[in-house]
């Protein structure tokens, strides 16, 4: 019957899509978010200058009142993004810097916990720094936390790659982290001038990310290279990337803004201009990235990179996975002997950490002598490699 055809395409149609899946897109301009997109938010917070720790937690209690207000404002918003520097600003006086290094559980994060808890949403919050396991014997670390909606610390991470020579931090000690984010998102943490560093990027991804947040206390002049570099990021290891920058001058550098929000294909769905208190907010599609790297095929670098030259390989007769060997030789030098590895950066770079026609203070200033010596080394070895 005509009943019976009608129960029998509906259910068809049914059946199609439940085994198709059908994929959410990520998205731009709404304050929504749904089951299948997390709603992420980038607060590009005005750069603080602070001396004391009773400052220090008078701006965290106006950072957790923008967690709310900012909830309010948008709905679906199931994380809210920090930058560098926001909580604490860059403490300029080493005693300050001491003086104001906080623990991890801590009265910063307590506060944090406590906002993210009662709106009801994650956050990524800064704290400059974390006290060492010897302080105050050595530098502090420059740390971030995930925290959920729940209140809990789920990740912590420690910048890797301190932006020297200026910053004095000690360099982190827990590698990449890839954690479950909200609504089940993968996610890692990187700072500032970790992400000039490919390798990261790729790390994170290889573990699984599917976003890297990355908040930065970025400064004029290196606005326009700061814009590309996450986007290149994002394009190359398939992954969603999320920038929030500060703001402002903080009586020492401008700080440049432009936190933004970018697709795992490179394009940028959100990005803020120059302003102090700007956002951007995005709809980041899970099951969309997740087709994405288990679909598509020229682009997908996260599987092209450890099946490579798999199309020649099959036409060969040799197996149908590519070759998984790495190739590259720098690589397996820097993982087997670090230490010829650092000797051969020196090679094509310098072997003092000091420059002699710009010194920076906190930076001793290499003798003219070891100039010379590495500069004539440099040319022999040059040299040898040639003959």
């Amino acid at each position: 019957s005509t009943v019976e055809k009608c129960h029998n395409r509906v259910g068809y149609f049914i059946k199609a899509s439940r085994s198709t899946r059908i994929k959410a897109m990520s998205r731009h301009g709404d304050i929504s978010s749904s089951p299948d997109t997390v709603g992420v938010c980038v607060y590009q917070y005005p750069m603080p200058r602070l001396h004391t720790k009773d400052e220090v937690m008078e701006n965290a209690k106006k950072i957790c009142d923008i967690v709310m207000g900012t909830k309010a404002g948008l709905p679906g918003m199931d994380l809210i993004v920090f930058p560098e520097y926001s909580t604490m600003g860059i403490m300029y006086d080493r005693d300050e810097m001491f003086e104001t290094a906080t623990t991890i559980p801590g009265p910063e994060t307590d506060l944090f916990s406590e906002a993210c808890k009662k709106a009801g949403t994650w956050g990524v919050f800064s704290l400059t720094g974390e006290q060492h396991e010897e302080h105050p014997l050595k530098n502090p670390y420059n740390t971030l936390v995930l925290i959920n909606d729940k209140g809990e610390i789920v990740q912590k991470y420690r910048k890797l790659l301190p932006w020297t020579p200026i910053e004095g931090w000690t360099p982190g000690n827990l590698g990449t982290i890839v954690s479950d984010g909200p609504k089940g998102l993968k996610v890692s943490l990187i700072i500032c001038d970790d992400g000039n560093y490919p390798e990261i990027w790729r790390d994170c991804a290889m573990g699984g990310a599917e976003l890297i947040v990355r908040p930065q206390g970025y400064m004029y002049p290196a606005k326009e290279q700061q814009i590309l570099v996450s986007k290149a990021m994002a394009w190359v290891n398939n992954v969603y990337v999320a920038v929030a920058n500060a703001a402002g001058f903080d009586g020492v550098y401008t700080y440049f803004g432009h936190s933004a929000i970018i697709g795992n294909d490179g394009r940028t769905l959100g990005e803020c201009n120059t302003e102090v208190n700007g956002i951007q907010y995005a709809q980041l599609s899970i099951s969309g990235i997740r087709d994405c790297r288990k679909n598509d095929q020229s682009q997908n670098h996260l599987f092209k990179l450890t099946h490579r030259g798999y199309t020649g390989v099959y036409a060969n007769g040799d197996g149908d996975k590519g070759l998984a060997e790495c190739p590259f030789e720098f690589y397996k030098t820097w993982v087997t002997n670090p230490l010829l590895a650092q000797k051969n950066a020196e090679k094509i770079t310098r072997s003092t950490i000091g420059v002699a026609c710009c010194p920076v203070a906190g930076i001793p200033k290499p003798l003219e002598e070891e100039e010379e010596l590495q500069e004539l080394t440099n040319k022999v070895e040059h040299e040898l490699d040639l003959s």
